[in-house]
């Protein structure tokens, strides 16, 4: 940082959080392995719209590279820099600024953490259903940014098909509002999508305006057990293929069932290679479960229990949630974020058995079976060169797998710097370009998350 930096976030004033190294450290990457970052040399913490283009209003003109960062908890390096730039942090901007029960709708800050909202309107009968695996400290920023999935995606789409309107603040400070607050409307090219799901590369979202339901019925819960990952794959495909209107369809298998239970003591038996947990919200849940229960039965399921113990239900997606936290208990973790046709679990899970047994690698799988996103979590010694090798082969293969399944390279988690030399090979030459002409248009300087997505 030169004079002239220590005149520009002068400038800023209180809107700068430090610029102490031992703080713009904790800043400088998200939960994402194996993803290139730097120290920023400044973090710049806004609260309202206002501070905001006053930031990348200086930004722009000092030339600074902008990463904008939630709560860190992406897992695909969105949230890195490098070289030299400073990070926006928006977690103080974190109101939710109104909740309309009429026209079922909440406007809110991006630094509102998801699993508030959601408590938040369910005070007033009303559901906000994404629910990504970290809801409870993820914010509604990071999950616009990253189009966030999450368990009941299976029946409710992903974090985009609830935003209904933003507030965007343009890489030259420039405030821009997109989409709507009423049930209809077309006028002009859809940019709220346009920006949804794009890693912080087109502005930076100061506002969002989301859908709401009405709350659901309690929801019923089924697990069910297998001896093998493929018997549970089965299971899933004739499940979808049905039409179950289930709101939940999650999988864990042998490794990812048994680190939980050393993390949680929840009485997994030891031989129980899959484990099914899904849950049905409508009026006619213990139909729709009994006919689920049916279609694992017919897969060879050990054991089929429907309950509809509130309690019980939440300690079952409790565990689930501890998957990923459970599994970084065994070693040094790489976390992928795949998803292929319903049709191909079956296929992707025993090629990942391949894999594990190829590489002498222990590979602990879980997701969202209802839609095909499936998170094999590599567990390897970062210590060790060649463990480290053989974790990076694995992840690639894994991938290489899920787009030779007809799939994509991720779900949910986004691109990021993770997966941006895998990106060229899902999209053609023509998108690329077109994609790249789009971020240009509103970031010629190039000044927003510079590295992410498909940048050199």
């Amino acid at each position: 940082m030169n004079a002239t930096d220590a005149l520009a976030l002068a400038e800023l004033g209180s809107v700068v959080l430090s610029t102490d190294p031992d703080v713009t450290a904790t800043y400088a990457h998200d939960e994402s392995r194996l993803t290139a970052r730097a120290i920023p040399f400044a973090v710049l913490a806004p609260t309202s719209t206002q501070e905001v283009s006053d930031c990348l209003r200086v930004a722009s003109r000092q030339g600074w590279r902008v990463v904008t960062r939630g709560a860190g908890s992406g897992l695909s390096g969105a949230a890195n820099g490098d070289g030299e730039f400073v990070v926006l942090s928006t977690h103080r901007m974190d109101a939710i600024v109104s909740v309309d029960p009429v026209e079922r709708l909440a406007v809110v800050q991006p630094g509102v953490v998801t699993g508030d909202l959601r408590a938040a309107v369910a005070e007033q009968g009303l559901f906000y259903p994404p629910d990504p695996g970290s809801v409870g400290f993820s914010t509604i920023g990071g999950n616009v940014a990253t189009n966030a999935g999450g368990m009941c995606c299976v029946k409710y789409g992903v974090t985009g098909d609830f935003v209904l309107g933003l507030e965007v603040v343009l890489a030259d400070g420039r405030v821009m509002r997109t989409g709507r607050r009423t049930a209809k409307g077309v006028a002009g090219y859809d940019l709220t999508h346009l920006v949804v799901g794009s890693e912080g590369t087109l502005g930076v979202v100061t506002e969002v305006t989301v859908r709401l339901l009405p709350a659901p019925s309690p929801a019923l819960t089924l697990v069910a057990t297998f001896a093998s990952l493929a018997a549970a794959g089965r299971a899933v495909a004739a499940v979808s293929g049905s039409g179950a209107p289930v709101s939940m369809l999650e999988i864990m298998d042998r490794t990812t069932l048994q680190a939980v239970d050393r993390m949680a003591r929840m009485g997994f038996e030891p031989d129980t290679a899959a484990m099914l947990l899904a849950q049905c919200d409508t009026t006619d849940a213990a139909d729709v479960l009994a006919a689920v229960a049916g279609h694992c039965d017919a897969a060879g399921a050990v054991d089929v229990a429907v309950g509809d113990d509130p309690q019980e239900g939440a300690q079952l997606l409790e565990a689930r949630r501890l998957a990923l936290p459970a599994l970084e208990q065994l070693g040094d973790w790489l976390l992928d974020d795949v998803c292929v046709p319903r049709g191909r679990i079956v296929e992707l899970l025993e090629r990942i058995e391949t894999v594990a047994a190829d590489e002498g690698l222990t590979i602990g799988v879980f997701g969202h079976a209802g839609d095909g996103n499936m998170h094999p979590t590599i567990i390897y010694d970062d210590a060790d060169e060649a463990g480290r090798a053989a974790a990076v082969r694995a992840f690639d293969r894994i991938t290489e797998h899920a787009l030779d399944l007809g799939g994509t390279i991720t779900g949910e988690h986004g691109v990021g710097r993770l997966k941006r030399s895998w990106l060229a090979r899902e999209l053609d030459a023509t998108s690329l370009d077109v994609q790249r002409a789009v971020r240009a248009a509103l970031d010629p300087g190039g000044v927003l998350n510079p590295g992410n997505l498909f940048d050199a």
